[in-house]
Order: C-alpha cells, then sequence, then structure tokens
C-alpha cells in the first residue's frame, strides 16, 4: 500500500518556490504493548490521578496545567492561554542557508520525512535536488507544525529529497560534559585494531540484516501463552572475563573475524599429509590378516 501524504507544504529559497507533499520517512515502532491487570482476576486497570491534598480521584474536566516556577509552587494556564503561545502552524518550509552535509553532527537528527513535487513543482524540485546534490551541501531551515517551531534541514537522497528536523542546541548535550580519561594508545595496539576494522569494513550500511530479536523473542512467548503452553526462561549467558591483554584480545578477534579462505593454508599446514596416513592403514590391514590366519 503506497504511503499518505500527511501534509502539503512549500519549499522556499530566495524567489523560488517548490509546492511539495511531506510523507513520514520511519514507521510507529510498533511495539508490543503490555497492559496492567488485577492479578487475582485478571481484568484491566484503570488509571486516576489523584489530588494530593484532598486525596480525592479528580476527573479530567477538573483539570488544568500548571508550571512549577518554585517547590511546591504553581502558576495555572488556561487551555486558551496555552493556545495563544503555540506557535501557528505554517504551510512554507523557509530556507536561511545552505552548509555541507558533513558539517551537521547525526546527534542532531530528529524525525525525518520524505518530501516529493505536488502539482506544478516536478521541474523546480528536480532543479533543487540536482543543485544540492552537485553543491554536496544540504539546505537549514524552519517550520512550524503541531503548534511547535522546528530547525530543518532538506538533503538529497538518490530518489529526491528528506526533511530532517533538527534538535535545538539547549536540548543536544556537549560530550565535554562528561570526564573521559586520556590514554596512550601505542602503535602496535592501533595497528591491529585498524586491521579489524578493515576486516569488518562494508562498501555500505544495509539495515536488512539487522532484525529485533527481542520482539521476536516477546511475539513467540505470547502465542505460546496464547495457546496455553508454559514458558521456559533461557539462563543468562555469563558475562564475559575482564580483557587482561589488550594485544592478545585484539589478535584474537582478527583471527576469529578472518575470512575463511585466508585460515585454509594454515589449517592444511597443521594437517599431516596424505601419504603419512597410509602406512597406519597398511598395517592395520595386516594385523587383520594375521588374526585370521591364527582363527584358521
Amino acid at each position: 500500500m503506497p504511503p499518505r501524504s500527511i501534509a502539503s507544504l512549500t519549499v522556499s529559497f530566495g524567489l523560488v518556490s517548490i509546492p511539495v507533499k511531506l510523507y513520514s520517512a520511519t514507521e510507529a515502532s510498533h511495539a508490543i504493548s503490555f497492559n496492567l491487570l488485577h492479578k487475582g482476576c485478571g481484568s484491566r486497570l484503570k488509571q486516576q490521578y489523584l489530588c494530593v491534598k484532598e486525596e480525592l480521584s479528580v476527573p479530567r474536566e477538573d483539570m488544568v496545567k500548571g508550571y512549577e516556577f518554585a517547590k511546591d509552587q504553581y502558576v495555572m494556564f488556561s487551555p486558551e492561554e496555552l493556545k495563544a503561545m503555540e506557535e501557528a502552524g505554517s504551510h512554507s518550509a523557509e530556507i536561511s542557508e545552505f552548509v555541507p552535509i558533513e558539517s551537521i553532527d547525526p546527534v542532531y537528527f530528529d524525525k525525518a520525512y520524505y518530501i516529493a513535487p505536488d502539482k506544478g513543482g516536478a521541474k523546480p524540485y528536480a532543479l533543487f535536488t540536482r543543485a544540492l546534490r552537485d553543491s554536496k551541501r544540504c539546505a537549514i531551515g524552519r517550520w512550524a507544525a503541531r503548534g511547535k517551531q522546528y530547525i530543518v534541514m532538506i538533503r538529497p537522497v538518490e530518489e529526491g529529497l528528506v526533511m530532517q528536523q533538527l534538535l535545538y542546541a539547549g536540548e543536544v548535550r556537549s560530550i565535554k560534559d562528561i570526564d573521559i580519561p586520556k590514554s596512550e594508545v601505542k602503535e602496535a595496539e592501533l595497528k591491529l585494531a585498524q586491521q579489524l576494522i578493515e576486516q569488518q569494513s562494508s562498501e555500505g550500511f544495509d539495515p536488512g540484516p539487522y532484525v529485533d530479536d527481542v520482539r521476536a523473542r516477546i511475539e513467540t512467548a505470547v502465542q505460546k501463552k496464547v495457546e496455553g503452553q508454559e514458558i521456559t526462561m533461557a539462563d543468562e549467558p555469563e558475562g564475559g572475563g575482564q580483557v587482561i591483554d589488550l594485544m592478545e584480545a585484539l589478535r584474537a578477534s582478527l583471527e576469529r573475524k578472518a575470512p575463511a579462505k585466508a585460515r585454509e593454508p594454515q589449517a592444511a599446514a597443521r594437517e599431516p599429509q596424505a601419504g603419512a596416513r597410509k602406512p597406519p592403514k597398511r598395517a592395520m590391514e595386516t594385523e587383520g590378516a594375521a588374526k585370521k590366519t591364527v582363527k584358521k
């Protein structure tokens, strides 16, 4: 089933406007969710909100939102006041600058959307895509939706354009805030580590082989429960031992990850040659013949 457009907007840079349609680039996780049940009878539980002062259950129509400006002190806002503070949804993404794609750290990446040309936008869309691809740059702009304002990056991909929401600077922690002790890197260790990386390198990322094993286990367990079967829990694997010798660990990793063709000559060298195995075979045959002669 083809995806459905979730919005229409205009991408504007300079005096050029491109009408486009917006499509979600990702699907909902379809995570398996569990409900809270009463252990005694198995009935589902309902959530209630209690007033901590009066110890009463508060219905939804009596709830308002508030901001805690000091310990246990709040200012309340009506739905109308909150609505007035929201950003009005815009039907355009205004481009403010173009930057090299590699200059944006992926840690800033948030939700992604595909954008495709809308009616009358095929030619400027193709031009914009080609210009971005040839310049190896992406477009940075702003877009408002659902009462919020977002920074967006529009980047070219093989088939078209992706509009990526970006996090604000205040939403990303600096790695400098983390205490990372300095340690000396020895050249021999570095060389082995680089060889290990080279052995496990691929031309590009293919997400296909990566599957959600945990989801598969949960689905299997749920089905067994539905069918009335008992579930046997597997023992947890023991934790790995502490690495004592980094060089030995790297060498062992290289040996384990070495291609089969690279290991074959070594294995063949360890095996005795075919001619060396024939004498024992003949000796066994001679011994068998001697036994037959004795029996006669």
